[in-house]
């Protein structure tokens, strides 16, 4: 998976969309996760196929 950018969902933002960088997928949970860069944070997030969204979590979702 090559990383690019795209629109998501932020936590912090309360649900705002703000502008993220995918990393990679990570299918080792029973749900696929994604790691994504957020201003300089890497952090997990979801993707919601019914609405086409990213959603961040930047707040219990940092990766160390």
């Amino acid at each position: 998976m090559q990383p690019f950018k795209t629109q998501a969902h932020i936590h912090s933002l309360e649900g705002g969309m703000d502008e993220v960088t995918v990393l990679s997928k990570d299918e080792s949970k029973p749900q696929t996760t994604y790691i994504v860069d957020y201003k300089g944070t890497k952090c997990t997030a979801i993707f919601n196929c019914f609405t086409g969204s990213y959603y961040v979590d930047d707040i219990y979702g940092i990766i160390n």
